[in-house]
């Protein structure tokens, strides 16, 4: 296996990393967490993404579960072999109100030195490898934030920092206050990006490619809508977003923005692509995101460990030209909607 670097950092990762967003509401059974886990360690997976707003969809009667599952599993391995990475929640001015810190949370020193110790106490650690702000706070001054981050990884608590559902703007403006002040940079940013969601691939990848960030791609499958199974009436098993709560906006949004009619359109031909390469359709949609120079580890999700058979047989395949011109093709004749 062929492991990345995650920016200038010294953190050397398995280019697939292991999501745990699922723990604790899909995956509902300990034991079968551990399994994945296991599973995908097994297979040299040394990255392992968490936060502590998880598990997905968010509750307040649930934050930090899926943290703790995490815990109790990395006391079963040697801990300097596991690449951990967690995340503080962005603020209440936000896209949504996190159902943590009574719905005040902010990006400020405040916040993130509270976020962090009890993510380390649920991880029954003292130090996360990567801790990232999970998306930007409108008014909090970045420099605020940075100046909190660069004390924990002072402080022995962090090693580096990330930040993620970022801008090319928010990002770069990261970069450069970091640079002004002093403090310890983002290493890694992590947005979503896959055949259905290829935004990154504009004025965001050339950020990356210039100053040497990492993307660390999440929803490579679109929500699991490229494994397939939402082209299937009949099939509701294993559905991500049958999990989100129609009544709420942002939520159905959320589904909406993958399991539309236009994007189910284009995994029809995805699908007809990935047969003709003799490709399992999730193996080729993981493989397609970790794909390209600025990414160092691709995340991916599961609720049963035999899940984790199509996205691992992605560890080292590399895609053909033939197999990457035809998914463009399909790109540029039907276009959806990902705002």
């Amino acid at each position: 296996m062929q492991y990345r670097y995650i920016g200038r950092s010294g953190l050397r990762v398995s280019p697939i990393c292991m999501g745990t967003m699922t723990f604790g509401t899909q995956c509902l059974n300990e034991k079968e967490a551990f399994a994945i886990m296991d599973k995908a360690y097994d297979a040299g997976v040394n990255f392992y993404d968490t936060a502590e707003l998880y598990p997905v969809p968010p509750s307040g009667k649930l934050a930090g579960l899926t943290e703790e599952i995490v815990g109790r599993w990395l006391k079963t391995k040697p801990r300097e072999s596991v690449i951990v990475a967690s995340k503080v929640a962005g603020a209440a001015n936000g896209w949504f109100v996190p159902p943590i810190r009574h719905g005040l949370t902010a990006m400020d020193s405040f916040h993130i030195e509270r976020a962090v110790e009890g993510s380390l106490k649920r991880l029954g650690t003292d130090y996360i490898d990567l801790y990232q702000m999970h998306w930007p706070d409108s008014l909090v001054p970045i420099e605020e934030s940075l100046k909190a981050f660069d004390r924990l990884v002072q402080s022995g608590k962090v090693r580096y920092v990330g930040t993620s559902n970022d801008t090319a703007y928010g990002t770069t403006k990261a970069l450069m206050s970091s640079e002004n002040k002093g403090y310890t940079r983002f290493e890694s940013i992590q947005n979503n990006f896959s055949l259905l969601n290829r935004r990154f691939l504009d004025e965001l990848s050339v950020v990356c490619e210039k100053e040497q960030i990492s993307l660390l791609p999440y929803s490579p499958l679109g929500g699991g809508v490229l494994s397939g199974k939402y082209n299937q009436p009949n099939n509701k098993e294993g559905r991500f977003f049958s999990y989100f709560n129609a009544t709420d906006k942002r939520q159905r949004l959320m589904a909406d923005r993958f399991a539309n009619d236009r994007a189910l359109a284009s995994v029809q031909k995805y699908l007809k692509i990935a047969n003709d390469a003799g490709l399992h359709p999730v193996t080729m949609a993981t493989a397609w995101s970790k794909q390209f120079s600025f990414v160092a580890s691709t995340i991916i999700g599961a609720t049963k460990t035999e899940q984790l058979d199509a996205t691992l047989a992605a560890m080292d395949l590399v895609l053909s030209d033939e197999v990457l011109q035809a998914c463009d093709a399909v790109h540029q004749e039907i276009l959806y909607p990902m705002g």
